[in-house]
């Protein structure tokens, strides 16, 4: 969970469409075994979701703290910046849950973005 009607789970999750709103996948390439009728994704904007190129870069051994710093320079590009403005719009008229992949989303580039949608 985070503020302003903005919320972080994992796409593996069933859905709770009463409290989920607007599905919001935030990773670069579909989970793997998953059917788009089970994850229930409403949206996948892909200018918010890490380059593949910092994907690699972070897995092959990039630091946590280099890694943020690089993914907002990603989000302060135009393609990204209007991304953002559309989401933190669909944010303040209802929830907007942000999905990935990863087993821990309040620790990954999906909190990363959660905090510049509360911006």
């Amino acid at each position: 969970m985070t503020g302003r009607n903005i919320r972080l789970r994992r796409v593996y999750d069933p859905p709770e469409p009463e409290a989920d709103g607007v599905r919001v996948l935030v990773d670069r390439l579909w989970p793997r075994g998953l059917s788009k009728e089970a994850a229930a994704v409403d949206e996948w904007p892909k200018a918010v979701t890490p380059s593949g190129e910092l994907r690699k870069w972070f897995h092959g051994g990039g630091s946590a703290e280099e890694f943020r710093r690089r993914y907002e320079a990603e989000l302060a590009e135009p393609g990204a910046g209007a991304e953002l403005e559309r989401l933190r719009a669909m944010a303040g008229t209802g929830p907007v849950t942000l999905l990935t992949a990863v087993r821990d989303p309040a620790s990954s580039h999906a909190a990363i973005l959660a905090e510049h949608l509360a911006d």
